[in-house]
């Protein structure tokens, strides 16, 4: 079962009033929404499962592969916690809120899910001058408490400039919002679990404000906030450069450029491909599958070599 192909996955859109049209305009995707802020495009969480396009499980979920089909991904018998990685495409035409994300512990004890949130975004987009949350200023748990408790943002927020092509790794505890006018592919634990703590007083289409999680928030936020550091290298393997951008306790995300042609192996349980330029061919044991740019798919475990060929640029990520 799918020994010599890919698993491509069609992407779960979520509206979102921070959301807007780019994910219509820059990936051609059928949004079904004015406010579309996120694509879901390899997800098993059951908050929008992505759905298998191709092969003996179409029409299937990749939730369902995950827990029928375990060798598809190497999945050990004594693993039986849900998909570990979910990756989305944001497209953020006002600014997300601020918020934060728990750790495995206390998304266990106190949520009762398996996975805690640790994020890296790579920037697909952005406008002059794009800022983004990330991290605050605050030196103590009652200096934290304190300027959230009387409103001082601006004082507490640290904000970061970014441009295309920046990556930004945010640790679970780590304060952090996107900012308007950039887009975003993000890798992340596959979790939904966010403590809003600040939301700029806007109010949704029936006039009310979105719920806040300061309590929650207070306790999982680390203080003081310190960068985390991220070492990246750079491989060619024939006519492709292959970045790595980051390589964290939950994933590794990678840059791959591709110029022409170069073979690979894969060597990892699975891999994660999305394709964000260009138009590419994957030859799989003489059998070759054409991407392009909004593709989204998995190789699964045992597929060994494979060749890459044309002009694209991916985001690749396995655990």
């Amino acid at each position: 079962m799918y020994k010599n192909e890919p698993i491509f996955l069609q992407s779960v859109f979520q509206e979102r009033i921070w959301g807007g049209q780019k994910l219509k305009t820059e990936f051609h995707y059928d949004i079904p929404y004015e406010q579309t802020g996120e694509a879901w495009v390899i997800s098993a969480h059951s908050h929008g499962p992505s759905m298998i396009a191709n092969g003996p499980l179409a029409g299937k979920t990749l939730a369902d592969a995950w827990n029928e089909h375990g060798e598809l991904f190497n999945k050990q018998p004594e693993n039986q916690e849900e998909y570990p990685l979910l990756v989305k495409i944001l497209d953020a035409a006002d600014d997300l809120s601020v918020q934060v994300h728990p750790n495995d512990q206390f998304a266990r004890e106190v949520e009762g899910v398996p996975y805690g949130k640790t994020e890296c975004w790579y920037v697909l987009s952005a406008e002059k001058d794009a800022e983004l949350v990330l991290g605050h200023h605050a030196r103590s748990h009652e200096e934290l408490e304190q300027m959230v408790d009387e409103g001082e943002w601006d004082k507490l927020l640290r904000r970061v400039k970014v441009t295309a092509g920046d990556l930004v790794y945010v640790p679970s505890g780590t304060i952090h919002a996107i900012g308007k006018g950039i887009v975003i592919l993000e890798t992340q634990q596959s979790s939904d679990i966010t403590y809003r703590v600040y939301d700029y007083e806007r109010r949704d289409s029936a006039g009310n404000k979105r719920e806040l999680h300061l309590e929650r928030a207070k306790q999982v936020t680390t203080v003081p906030h310190q960068d985390a550091i991220v070492v990246q290298t750079k491989m060619v393997i024939g006519d492709l450069v292959e970045k790595k951008l980051v390589e964290g306790q939950y994933f590794s995300v990678y840059r791959w450029n591709l110029n022409g042609k170069a073979s690979h192996k894969l060597t990892q349980d699975f891999l994660q491909v999305s394709v964000i330029e260009g138009k590419a061919a994957i030859t799989i044991a003489g059998k070759s599958f054409q991407v392009e740019k909004g593709s989204h798919l998995l190789l699964p475990h045992r597929i060994g070599e494979y060749w890459l060929e044309g002009q694209a640029e991916f985001i690749v990520s396995h655990v």
